[in-house]
């Protein structure tokens, strides 16, 4: 692909880019493109930009559609990332929803990507289950979406490689829920039982997932336009039961974008709950 990405060319990827996954790119971001797309272009022997974007408009959800959105879209990640989420739920709403003996648990995981977060989750609920002997037993339930095919393979396999295991994995948890197998560590089974990953586009309606205690949502709403973002908050609270608690990544915020949380400034860091509709006025 050609290192020159006329201004035409730029602005037709990005309403590309923006209809497929929901991502905005914003000004003079031609060099992304360049960086992330150089090596995949190069294999398809696509000659520039323009080339790929009418390949892309008669090749809806074809191999090379998927490639292009798996490598525009951000796949970082890492275990029990930025620590505080994961202490509030150990401390705070798994005891909550131990009280309130619901008659099942679930989670959300959206943007699961490889499958850190997803599994994470899961790994703070055995060892709160092991703390609290036949608590939340056999009833939780952590549905993980990702926009990716390829990410989502991964994720299912639960096998990781040493760089990945460096990234925030105690040794404590690696002894607990890992098992080396030729130079990767496998998850184990009762950790990855709890998880069910699913293709899903966060453009798309939520309702076919059901209803959840906890959303995880972080780090992907800063690359939404303020509609989807106030889109995807409505949502959200309406997938969330009466009280429901919702994760956002440390830099983003809902000001502006939805009515419908309350902030709770915890002492281990900030969630959003699902605020409970008013009691109606007794009749008569």
């Amino acid at each position: 692909m050609s290192t020159s990405i006329s201004q035409e060319e730029y602005e037709s990827f990005r309403r590309f880019l923006e209809e497929a996954c929901g991502i905005t790119l914003g000004d003079n971001k031609q060099y992304l493109i360049a960086s992330r797309l150089g090596s995949l272009l190069s294999e398809y022997k696509i000659s520039s930009l323009h080339v790929l974007i009418g390949r892309l408009k008669n090749e809806r959800r074809s191999e090379l559609y998927e490639r292009i959105v798996d490598a525009m879209t951000t796949n970082e990640t890492l275990w029990f990332r930025d620590a505080f989420p994961f202490e509030i739920l150990r401390q705070v709403i798994l005891p909550e929803l131990t009280k309130a003996r619901a008659p099942g648990t679930r989670f959300w995981s959206a943007a699961c990507s490889s499958g850190q977060e997803p599994y994470s989750i899961s790994m703070v609920i055995d060892e709160f289950q092991r703390a609290n002997p036949g608590v939340l037993a056999n009833n939780v339930q952590i549905i993980a979406t990702d926009l990716s095919p390829s990410m989502l393979e991964l994720a299912r396999a639960g096998s990781y490689d040493v760089a990945a295991m460096a990234r925030g994995v105690s040794d404590e948890r690696r002894r607990l829920f890992f098992t080396e197998r030729f130079g990767r560590w496998q998850l184990n089974d009762d950790v990855r039982r709890r998880v069910t990953f699913s293709e899903h586009n966060l453009q798309l309606g939520f309702e076919p997932l059901g209803k959840f205690q906890v959303i995880f949502c972080r780090n992907v709403l800063i690359y939404f336009s303020a509609d989807l973002k106030r889109s995807i908050l409505a949502r959200f609270a309406a997938a969330l039961q009466p009280g429901g608690y919702l994760f956002l990544g440390a830099a983003e915020a809902i000001t502006g974008y939805s009515d419908a949380f309350e902030m709770l400034r915890l002492p281990q860091g900030i969630v959003y709950r699902l605020k409970r509709a008013p009691a109606r006025p007794a009749s008569g």
